[in-house]
């Protein structure tokens, strides 16, 4: 939409849940905390390495607590897929972690080398994470169920030149390339069995041998921990480089955006091959010290919904996706789960539709909180808090220590810099680029080996994310879209997330991915392709009353003109739309490499 058709942004408050109040928020005074936060002070909440010697996630994470009162706490609790389940206590985690580090060092592997993974929720993914930082060697997660040609790309741009993986994994994707990665000298087998396939190494095996009791390799704030590779829409991954001050954003988010005490029992179910699953799967709620959840199986609603109840979450961080697929199995599928000890439920990804968060409050008693960042931020951003109203469709208002704008782009829709300086937007309800105020712990500090591209994300003293969003009169932010998914019609600039989200409200659909298409009169026209609920069937009729629901929602100038039903809407791996592969199909055009779209868009 432009400037002077614009149509205010309001969606009614959600109230919290009564489970909410249980015990006070960790950010009762946003205000006031926002006005007196440093991040100084944040790193002052951690440790440091003993005798001066740094700042390491791993010592953050596990041997702070494994060496105080916490030591016999539970850190991981591993569901396996018979629902039985195995735990390591923060002890044992610093014993196995150690060890792991240990196993490194007998390999020659040190300071910087890049230490992957191809692992599903196992404990192996865990020890090697934590390990790996107590080497002072990076880490980089993959994907499992990525197939060999992405495997090979990010092996061969992150100069891999460790693999710790499974034997089905390791015959299937990583053999049949392992002779065009010259750097990858050692394959680690989380489970030989005694047994390892030719010119790899039995992982149990060299743990049972490794020394445990090594001092942590002094690590400085700045050195390099992580490496997370994310595709955007198109071309060669890009390997986003994080270091071990990032753990520092990690605590503090986990504070504020997540709302986590000492004794949460905290699940988040992103896989450990996205930064998410990293950053919130992992490191911040092991350095709060709670116990997390690690279901070793994929999403079944009734076993989610068993997990939550008999292993008494009181954290739930999930994505959109995986709600939506809750929402469509029906709200009787969650009767009969005591689900009492949750109260806090978060979630990420993708924006999340306003409807989520009103279907959290009916179904499971309390409002689902979105929050926004990237892979290139590393840690929450913008959230929805604990102690403040939800505005459902609303991504929130930024964390304590981190300064978010819009930035005004100009016809061409590039960013509008003057004198090097960006003219910001500050009318309310106004769509801009979002801006990060670079300096937060967690800013990714490069492009592995491309600086140049790693430059352009900055321009007039601020970080441009690529997202399109507005800000209310209340300083609550509203996801529209990434630049490129934005549909220019007759002279409106529209969000498909806006017009997905109002769809998904009518009682037929289930889920919905909008794209414009090209159109002699209008430039784009809005076109929507719907997923019915069970019970409802694609007819003339409904078309017709899906398309008047959303006129009288959104306009005439902003509603989809078409609608088709669909049974199958194209996806990444990680669950999110792909409008581009959308389009592409409606246009006849090709649809290119899929691997190139494994992790779609900037959302984590």
């Amino acid at each position: 939409m432009t400037a002077g058709t614009e149509r205010p942004i309001r969606r009614p408050v959600i109230p919290k849940g009564p489970a909410t109040y249980r015990m006070p928020p960790n950010l009762a005074d946003y205000e006031g905390v926002r006005k007196s936060f440093r991040w100084d002070e944040a790193r002052r909440a951690l440790s440091g390495l003993p005798g001066s010697r740094g700042l390491n996630i791993a010592y953050e994470a596990v041997d702070r607590h494994a060496a105080g009162s916490r030591a016999g706490r539970e850190a991981l609790r591993f569901i396996r897929a018979d629902g039985s389940t195995r735990s390591l206590s923060y002890a044992e985690l610093a014993l196995q972690t150690g060890r792991f580090a240990a196993v490194l060092r007998d390999l020659g592997v040190g300071r910087g080398d890049r230490v992957f993974s191809l692992l599903g929720r196992s404990p192996e993914l865990y020890v090697a994470v934590l390990g790996t930082f107590k080497n002072a060697s990076v880490f980089c997660p993959l994907f499992s169920a990525f197939g060999p040609e992405p495997v090979r790309q990010r092996l061969h741009l992150g100069a891999g030149r460790v693999l710790v993986t499974t034997r089905a994994l390791y015959r299937k994707k990583v053999a049949p390339i392992r002779d065009t990665l010259p750097d990858l000298r050692f394959i680690l087998l989380a489970d030989a069995d005694g047994n390892p396939e030719p010119d790899t190494l039995d992982l149990a095996a060299l743990l049972a041998q490794a020394p445990p009791d090594q001092d942590i390799v002094a690590t400085q704030p700045e050195d390099m921990a992580l490496l997370h590779f994310t595709s955007g829409t198109t071309g060669t991954p890009k390997g986003a480089t994080h270091v071990h001050e990032a753990v520092v954003a990690h605590y503090a988010t986990g504070l504020y955006a997540l709302d986590l005490h000492p004794e949460d029992i905290y699940w988040c179910t992103a896989d450990p091959g996205w930064v998410t699953g990293t950053s919130y799967g992992i490191i911040a709620p092991l350095v709060h010290g709670v116990t997390v959840v690690v279901d070793e199986e994929e999403l079944d609603v009734d076993r989610w919904y068993r997990i939550l109840a008999e292993q008494h979450v009181t954290i739930w961080y999930t994505a959109p996706t995986a709600l939506r697929m809750l929402m469509k199995a029906g709200a009787e599928r969650a009767a009969g789960h005591d689900l009492s000890a949750l109260r806090f439920i978060a979630s990420v990804g993708e924006p999340l539709n306003p409807e989520a968060v009103v279907w959290g409050q009916d179904v499971l008693g309390l409002p689902v909180h979105d929050n926004w960042w990237q892979t290139e931020t590393g840690g929450i951003m913008i959230a929805n808090f604990a102690s403040m109203p939800i505005r459902p469709g609303s991504m929130g208002r930024p964390l304590p220590g981190i300064e978010a704008a819009l930035v005004a782009r100009d016809g061409q829709g590039k960013p509008l810099i003057e004198n090097g300086a960006a003219t910001l937007v500050t009318e309310p309800d106004v769509m801009g680029e979002l801006a990060l105020r670079p300096g937060w712990p967690s800013m990714f500090r490069g492009y592995l080996n491309e600086e140049e591209r790693y430059r352009r994300c900055f321009a007039g003293g601020w970080y441009l994310t690529g997202d399109l969003a507005k800000r209310d009169d209340d300083g609550y932010f509203w996801f529209v879209g990434r630049g490129d998914d934005v549909i220019k019609s007759s002279g409106h600039l529209i969000g498909p997330f806006e017009v997905e989200s109002c769809l998904m409200e009518h009682r037929s659909v289930a889920e919905a991915g909008v794209i414009g298409i090209p159109d002699p009169v209008a430039g784009e026209v809005v076109k929507a392709f719907v997923e019915l609920r069970p019970g409802h069937e694609p007819s003339e009729e409904l078309r017709l009353e899906i398309i008047g629901f959303a006129r009288k929602r959104l306009g005439a100038a902003i509603a989809p003109r078409l609608v088709d039903f669909t049974t199958n809407l194209p996806k990444t791996r990680s669950g999110k739309i792909l409008r581009r592969l959308l389009k592409a199909r409606e246009l006849g055009l090709p649809e290119g490499d899929l691997s190139t779209l494994e992790q779609a868009g900037p959302r984590p």
